[in-house]
């Protein structure tokens, strides 16, 4: 397996991956595949990194900035991640992870923020449940890891793409 930053020929196929590994989950509203489309066109797509079997993309996960209290930075948002559904539990999604926080913190990110399950996300060095917020979710949801400095406080806002439905 390769993990490689995206081409331009690859799109379609993260978008069939995204769309595919989001649709069984309760959580979902459908945004994901259009959340990445809009992170891309407007120049939010900071890193977006695919994870390629045999020629096929198998994985995907994108980052792009986020701010906290409305200042960016150097922090950077993880998502969508998605896995494609016979792939997952493998170790892809945390290949994604690990090379996407290598290259962020190479190029000198404070840290990355998530959404998502502390169970999951904490086995790969993330935080939640402290001084980091999103909308009224728990906050043991709302996760994060630093490269340096003090870990952040405050109101985590995603780039534009990510705002649906009034968010």
């Amino acid at each position: 397996m390769l993990i490689r930053p995206e081409r331009p020929d690859d799109d379609d196929a993260i978008d069939r991956l995204t769309t595919a590994a989001f649709e069984p989950q309760s959580f979902s509203n459908g945004s994901e595949a259009p959340i990445i489309r809009r992170l891309r066109a407007s120049g939010d797509l900071t890193l977006s990194l695919v994870a390629e079997d045999d020629g096929d993309v198998v994985g995907h996960a994108a980052f792009s900035p986020v701010t906290i209290d409305g200042s960016h930075d150097g922090w950077f948002g993880l998502g969508p991640i998605s896995v494609r559904l016979d792939r997952q539990r493998q170790g892809i999604g945390r290949a994604l992870v690990a090379e996407g926080l290598r290259w962020l913190r190479e190029h000198g990110a404070r840290g990355c923020a998530l959404i998502g399950d502390p169970a999951i996300y904490g086995r790969m060095g993330f935080t939640g449940d402290g001084p980091l917020s999103y909308l009224d979710l728990d906050r043991a949801a709302v996760q994060q890891v630093t490269f340096w400095g003090p870990p952040p406080s405050g109101e985590l806002r995603f780039a534009p793409a990510f705002d649906v439905e009034g968010r």
